[in-house]
């Protein structure tokens, strides 16, 4: 998987549970792969831990959910951008493209 969005959520988070229903399909439309990592999934979290707390030091500043876009997330990862808070699905296609566009400038 060479670029991924990565979706950092809670069980607990209904916002986080409403995007589940459209945030990988949009993702894949988009030519990416989607990763989906709850935080109560330790394996799973530790696998990407190091992406978010890349991004997020002290989480503090984190919405829910929180979306990563990034190159190479297996290895030697690059964040491209971010889109932070849950959001309708078209909204949420577009802000996915303005990270592509940025990257691609």
């Amino acid at each position: 998987m060479n670029r991924a969005v990565i979706k950092f959520s809670s069980e607990d988070c209904g916002i986080c549970h409403k995007m589940s229903f459209y945030d990988q399909k949009v993702a894949e439309e988009l030519g990416l792969g989607f990763i989906d990592v709850k935080m109560q999934d330790t394996a799973t979290y530790r696998q990407y831990r190091k992406i978010l707390l890349t991004q997020y030091p002290d989480k503090a500043q984190m919405g829910w959910p929180t979306y990563l876009v990034c190159d190479s997330p297996e290895g030697e990862f690059q964040i491209l951008g971010e889109v932070k808070g849950g959001h309708p699905k078209g909204e949420f296609r577009t802000r996915l493209q303005q990270v592509l566009a940025t990257a691609a400038s």
